[in-house]
């Protein structure tokens, strides 16, 4: 009985119950309104056949135009109006309007030196044109003086966070797209609650749609009262909210300013394989100290001015504020973010760079594989002009729809010699590119519509680090515990067929 209460007070059935009712009476109300008038059954159907060339007109990916048309002509009588209330993928006018006024206010706190790019344009042109894209289009440094540390599992990442948590004197930002209770958040808080009553700035950003099933209501205002600053980003409400497309799926933790931990890792159990939900979970992670930290730190601190305006000078957490000692280099490092306020898709034009521009191999992690046909072209390109193109997947799915989706990517890929692989163990949640022993990315951005188009997202573009060769060496393992999966295991019969096309079709809505 406890359990069905349980059940019957999740948010999450409560907002789809909601959802649903507003779907049914929608349709009732359209139905009933066009039957009451022929002039207001004329006018939805012209509406529609409106929108549909307005869609058609609009500079975006063609996929996601069709995924609209298709529903909004098959039910003319709605359609238009459905995609007037839900079809838009930008963020509300208000969130963009606070993330667009800070960022205008405070982007040229990025650069507190002198480009790199002369220098590493120098060494290697097509290496410096990848950096000066992220430089100069999305407007994010690329910074020498930075050490890293590789992770191959959030088991190993785990230990040294505590360590870093613990060791930290005057500030610890957090923003992360899930926080679930249990022995890795409760490790986590208990230490944030003794640091916090020690002196120590501790401000914790969570989306509140990616912890609706793990956290309580108003968890944020219960840290509040332990003495640490938190904001639940785009609050949940179970009612059909226009702004749930665009969550902050970014996960990093920030400690005095020389300190970052990122990658693919979140605050829940499984992330560290302390639950076992989907077999072995393998994620990756990396830790940087020293210049590059800034990236991260003027990106938790535009989030988070964009809903606390009071007054504070952001050079105040600049790296060498706290750690006047000069850092040790280890390559180039280049965190970034990426947002859905601007028409750069960040996440995937790098991602293309990289395959535009390999010369012997790629290696890739990804939990999904929900591609648009650029993607799908350049992994091919790739493949056929000799590049080693190798792309692990999950060999245990977290959803069967969407496993079934990444799978049906699979033919055209294997046709020009891409080499797929499902990781047998279990779940990989990893999401990160490494390129001819040059290049790593390793950061939060999934190969799926909803991290290219619709979330805020980050990353961190490794160049000539030993970041690089330890991916690599991670690749290599991670592939030789996988299947190869060949043409034979993409079969899928008449039915499998037919789902597989339908759920292409909707695929940038699911």
């Amino acid at each position: 009985m406890r359990k069905l209460l349980k059940l019957i007070l999740n948010r999450i059935v409560i907002f789809g119950l909601a959802l649903c009712a507003q779907l049914v009476w929608f349709t009732i109300f359209v139905i009933r309104l066009s039957q009451y008038s022929v002039w207001i059954s004329v006018f939805l159907t012209v509406l529609s056949i409106l929108v549909t060339l307005w869609i058609i007109n609009k500079d975006e990916n063609p996929v996601y135009k069709l995924a609209w048309i298709v529903p909004i002509l098959l039910a003319p009588l709605f359609g238009g109006l459905l995609y007037l209330m839900a079809g838009n993928k930008k963020p509300s006018r208000k969130l963009r309007r606070r993330l667009e006024a800070e960022a205008k206010k405070t982007n040229a706190y990025y650069f507190q030196g002198e480009s790199l790019l002369p220098k590493i344009r120098e060494k290697d042109l097509s290496g410096e044109g990848q950096m000066r894209y992220i430089e100069q289009h999305l407007g994010y440094p690329v910074c020498a003086h930075t050490v890293a540390r590789y992770y191959e599992l959030g088991d190993a990442m785990f230990p040294d966070m505590l360590e870093a948590l613990e060791e930290a004197e005057h500030f610890i930002f957090l923003e992360y797209f899930i926080i679930g209770q249990g022995r890795m958040w409760n490790t986590i808080l208990e230490i944030l609650e003794r640091k916090a009553k020690e002196g120590v700035k501790v401000r914790v950003i969570y989306d509140d749609m990616g912890c609706v099933a793990l956290l309580p209501l108003g968890y944020d205002r219960y840290l509040e009262q332990k003495g640490i600053q938190c904001m639940a980003f785009n609050p949940f409400v179970p009612f059909w909210s226009l702004v749930m497309n665009n969550r902050d799926h970014r996960k990093m933790l920030i400690i005095d300013g020389h300190t970052a931990f990122s990658g693919g890792i979140n605050l829940a159990d499984e992330y560290i394989n302390e639950k076992l939900r989907f077999g072995h979970w393998k994620d990756t992670g990396f830790c940087i100290r020293g210049d590059g930290v800034w990236n991260y730190t003027m990106m938790f601190l535009q989030m988070w001015h964009s809903f606390h305006q009071e007054e504070e000078d952001f050079r105040a957490y600049m790296p060498h504020v706290w750690h006047p000692e000069a850092f040790k280099s280890d390559g180039y490092v280049q965190p970034y973010g990426d947002s859905p306020l601007d028409s750069e898709v960040a996440g995937e034009n790098i991602y293309l760079n990289i395959l535009s521009q390999a010369r012997r191999y790629v290696y890739i992690f990804t939990p999904y594989l929900i591609i648009d046909n650029e993607m799908q072209t350049a992994l091919c390109l790739a493949a056929k002009r000799g590049v080693d193109v190798r792309i692990v997947t999950p060999g245990i799915p977290d959803k069967k729809l969407v496993f079934q989706l990444t799978r049906s990517m699979y033919p055209p890929l294997l046709r020009a010699g891409v080499r797929i692989y499902e990781y047998t163990p279990g779940f990989i949640h990893a999401k990160s590119y490494v390129c001819d022993d040059e290049i790593a990315v390793v950061g939060t951005i999934n190969m799926d519509y909803r991290s290219l188009y619709l979330h805020f997202e980050c990353g961190t573009y490794f160049y000539q680090s030993s970041v690089v060769r330890d991916v690599r060496k991670d690749a290599e393992k991670t592939i030789a515990k996988s299947r190869e999966i060949q043409m034979r295991d993409t079969r899928q019969g008449f039915f499998g067929g037919l789902l597989c096309a339908v759920l292409r079709m909707f695929a940038p809505l699911l």
